[in-house]
């Protein structure tokens, strides 16, 4: 949660190293639940492995397996390393703030008041709102695309048929429609005002998605044991669409400095993360390999569309129409209280319940709005990944890391430390720029195409 207005007046408390050092922001963290090494590890990996894990074999697609495998796992661990220098900072930040916590837009605001350099702290709070509003539009578009899975899951179901596209099968509506059908319903999970109603039924969605990988390994072995078929490289494009979704199934950016926040043992952070984020590239690597080798240039998105349709797998695909529509209730309560720390001081104080329900309705129609334009899940999925978590795990890391070491500990010697920031920052200023450009043409060809 945003710290409250009065208390972002952050001040520098710590003027030496020693200062810095003697200050144990752990000790401080009293009246709270806290999370064990495991626990934090797993939260983790929830975090990322959701509704974008389902589109990896349409990425593997789209690159080929040459380029993907590579891909994949370099940028598996360029976002790792980018959260892993966003905790540090918060930590040295939190040190010379003495705050015992301090949210992702928190460390961007301190960032800049506390630089030396005191003509940037005027752009402090702007760029928090960035930070604010790229976190906002990274978890609304992730709602967008599990209502976008929900329905096409749904359609298939209702038309028992072995594909689904946009349009309607003949005497079937179109995608559209089902989106349309479903808006209520969505608006009803989303008016669930306490995230303890809603967090139990992770563990299950979590179960769900395991298990879909354990069954497209096993598809791939019944399909094309012999990974035969499979296309190496592809073209720019379809490069770009990859790096948009691969991102986008690997990201956690949104909950890391949270999950820190709140483990038992904060100096075991590094470890988690690396356990964790391996995690992730394992799981998404071999979910979208193996997806892909199974059901090759047929795969959609989400893969269990490509499952047969015999009452086990109906059954299985009735489960994930279940629990991504309650992920949507879980993915949808960090975005829209972030929003509300800002809309509710402008309204009637003595009515803001009844205005919660009216702004959480408006929000979940303007999300699904966007869903019944653009029915892509994949192109919707490249989109966010290039234009939000490019920002999210590798550019902002990397500027709030430059003003965090500029007094201590410094940029080293030949300034090693601005080269490694620009490497980074160049690298996601290419997905940003290319990867939006080519995933935001892929999404308006929705519009006149009726085809995934």
């Amino acid at each position: 949660m945003a710290a409250a207005a009065q208390d972002r007046n952050f001040k520098n408390h710590a003027k030496t190293q020693a200062e810095e050092d003697a200050y144990d922001y752990a000790k401080e963290r009293t009246g709270m639940i806290q999370t064990s090494f495991a626990g934090s590890c797993a939260h983790i990996i929830k975090g990322a492995l959701g509704g974008g894990i389902l589109s990896g074999p349409v990425a593997y697609q789209k690159a080929g397996v040459a380029v993907a495998v590579p891909l994949n796992i370099m940028f598996g661990t360029f976002m790792c390393y980018g959260l892993y220098l966003l905790v540090r900072s918060k930590k040295i930040l939190m040190r010379r703030t003495r705050r015992n916590h301090l949210s992702y837009a928190d460390c961007g605001e301190a960032s800049l008041m506390l630089f030396p350099k005191k003509g940037l702290a005027r752009f402090s709070k702007v760029f928090r709102f960035i930070i604010d509003a790229t976190v906002c539009m990274d978890m609304f578009g992730a709602c967008c695309t599990y209502q976008i899975v929900v329905a096409k899951s749904l359609k298939q179901l209702v038309e028992n048929t072995p594909t689904t596209t946009i349009a309607g099968a003949p005497g079937y509506p179109s995608l559209r429609i089902y989106l349309l059908i479903m808006l209520p319903m969505f608006c009803l999970i989303c008016l669930i005002r306490h995230l303890k109603y809603l967090a139990p039924f992770s563990h299950a969605a979590n179960g769900v998605v395991a298990s879909s990988i354990m069954m497209t390994i096993y598809y791939c072995f019944q399909y094309n044991p012999r990974f035969e078929g499979l296309v190496l490289t592809t073209n720019f494009e379809g490069t770009f669409q990859f790096i948009g979704m691969s991102v986008f199934a690997m990201s956690c950016s949104g909950v890391v400095v949270a999950i820190e926040g709140n483990m038992k043992d904060p100096t075991k952070f590094t470890r988690c993360l690396l356990i964790g984020h391996f995690s992730i590239i394992l799981c998404t690597t071999a979910t979208s390999f193996f997806g892909y080798a199974a059901f090759l240039d047929k795969a959609e998105a989400p893969f269990t569309i490509n499952f047969p349709m015999t009452t086990l797998p109906i059954m299985f695909k009735a489960g994930i129409c279940t629990m991504l529509y309650i992920t949507h209730g879980l993915n949808f309560w960090v975005p829209f209280n972030l929003c509300w720390y800002y809309i509710k001081s402008r309204l009637n104080q003595n009515k803001l319940i009844f205005w919660e329900r009216i702004f959480r309705v408006l929000f979940v129609t303007m999300i699904g709005t966007v869903g019944i334009i653009f029915p892509s899940i994949t192109a919707l999925m490249g989109l966010i990944g290039c234009l939000c978590l490019a920002n999210m795990a590798i550019i902002f890391p990397n500027i709030i890391t430059l003003f965090v070491e500029y007094e201590r500990p410094g940029y080293g010697a030949l300034k090693w430390r601005i080269w490694r920031s620009v490497f980074f920052i160049s690298v996601g200023f290419i997905v940003l720029t290319s990867g939006t450009a080519v995933n935001l043409k892929s999404l308006v060809k929705v519009l006149f195409e009726p085809h995934e």
